[in-house]
């Protein structure tokens, strides 16, 4: 069988995640992420099938869609933490959203085709920032050449030209000279405070205060407030102010000379389509019983308006037509009293693969605690330090912390992993609240630390209930 295929290295334009395999992406995972190997594995391939895909002749590419992924899980297990770290690895756009908000207001609904349009709006701006970075030595220069033509005397170049056109090479050496003493005292911050007069640009007045909102301009990719920018005059005034001030304001502006918004505009859509991802959150809310009405009638109908974002259709945004048709959809539920089998017949074949997420056992607990190169123990050490003390945790204490969050999970509402944070919390709440004012520099938190913080509200389940 003939196989029109381009066998090359794979090189990325998007990020470092580019050739990585499946093995090396899961370790990626693994720094953040403990456990939920068969939820990392999926998604794993799923990026790396976009890697391959992107080898291939464009032809074959267009024929090549997503594999659209399920993880079914309790939550604080680590669904949306997978999601956003994939994106983060593979530099794409990324975008949250719970898809129960579109059933919030009835049969109305927020229009779903917002997904996107949120998708594009996060890719242009992330663009325009990129950009923003990769022009800011040029803006830099042209801001200060233009702060000093203001601090110069005649304060502006073309007065300064026509003066210098009638002056001697001595004098001309002069004006230089004198120029680049402004220039180190403007560099070591001798002007800040100076006073200097230029124009600034003013938009006409907001003739959109009061407007209506709701007005069905979102629906239509429609940005009113720029669209009327662009039509209103723009005015150019005169202010004084001091040079640090105006320094910001000058390297905006030259920062926004510098870079083509037409170019970074196109960049940007062409992630999205090529390596967007969106996250659809508790997509189990959005599950109507079979012959139900109210408001199962509008689940069902949130359900059929996301449908044609999976398979693939073009939405109109404010920057263009953007096509889904290589996005990639992970959607996440705890499907408690339900499951992806009761999702309407046609949205379930857009979701093929299917991931179920481990609860959360006292081991995990403890290596969520240990493991992750950003885990809550590292976090707070480094949040104390700032104030001139160095916290330590024991081991014993870590596992009593560990055990105490599966515990309460399992006699109250079970919120997996969150619950870290709020038994943090307590236990080192008089550390943070006295560390500036501390004598002892050192602290160090030990199991009989932590029983002292918790055992009265642990032992309490009521209590337990509000406090932790």
């Amino acid at each position: 069988m003939n196989q029109d295929v381009v066998r090359f290295e794979l090189v990325s334009s998007h990020g470092v995640i580019e050739g990585l395999t499946p093995r090396q992406i899961v370790a990626e995972l693994d720094k953040y992420i403990v456990g939920q190997d068969e939820a990392k594995r999926a998604v794993a391939i799923a990026l790396r099938n976009r890697a391959r895909r992107r080898a291939l002749s464009p032809a074959v590419q267009e024929e090549i869609y997503p594999k659209n992924i399920i993880m079914i899980g309790p939550t604080g297990v680590g669904k949306t933490e997978i999601a956003r770290r994939l994106a983060r690895l593979e530099d794409s756009p990324f975008v949250k959203v719970e898809a129960s908000k579109f059933t919030e207001i009835g049969y109305v609904g927020r229009d779903v085709d917002s997904i996107i349009r949120d998708l594009v709006e996060m890719a242009v701006t992330r663009e325009r920032t990129r950009r923003t970075e990769q022009s800011r030595v040029g803006a830099e220069q042209a801001t200060e050449e233009r702060l000093l033509d203001l601090l110069m005397p005649g304060g502006t170049r073309t007065v300064m030209e026509e003066e210098a056109a009638d002056l001697t090479d001595i004098g001309k050496q002069r004006l230089q000279a004198s120029r680049e003493r402004l220039r180190e005292m403007l560099r070591a911050g001798k002007l800040d405070d100076r006073m200097v007069d230029f124009e600034v640009t003013e938009k006409a007045g907001n003739v959109l205060v009061g407007f209506p909102s709701g007005a069905g301009l979102e629906e239509l990719g429609i940005d009113l407030k720029e669209m009327m920018d662009k039509m209103l005059p723009t005015r150019r005034r005169r202010q004084a102010m001091k040079v640090s001030e105006a320094q910001s304001i000058i390297l905006e502006e030259e920062a926004g000379k510098l870079i083509d918004m037409e170019a970074a505009v196109k960049e940007a859509i062409h992630k999205v389509e090529q390596t967007g991802i969106v996250f659809l959150d508790e997509i189990d809310k959005i599950v109507g019983r079979e012959g139900g009405s109210g408001p199962d009638v509008s689940r069902s109908g949130v359900q059929r308006d996301i449908l044609p974002l999976v398979e693939g259709t073009t939405v109109f945004t404010k920057y263009g037509m953007v096509q889904t048709d290589h996005v990639l959809f992970i959607a996440a539920g705890a499907f408690h009293g339900s499951s992806p089998a009761d999702l309407i017949p046609e949205l379930q074949g857009r979701f093929p693969i299917r991931v179920e997420l481990d609860p959360l056992e006292k081991e995990d607990f403890e290596r969520i605690l240990r493991e992750p190169e950003n885990s809550l123990i590292r976090q707070y050490i480094a949040l104390v330090e700032t104030d001139g003390v160095m916290l330590e945790f024991t081991d014993d204490a870590l596992t009593t912390m560990a055990e105490m969050a599966f515990e309460i999970n399992e006699e109250t509402e079970n919120i997996g992993a969150r619950r870290l944070h709020t038994i943090m919390e307590k236990v080192l709440e008089d550390v943070l609240f006295e560390a500036p004012d501390i004598e002892t520099h050192h602290v160090v938190v030990d199991s009989d630390y932590v029983k002292r913080k918790l055992e009265d509200i642990v032992g309490d389940t009521d209590l337990s209930k509000y406090i932790l």
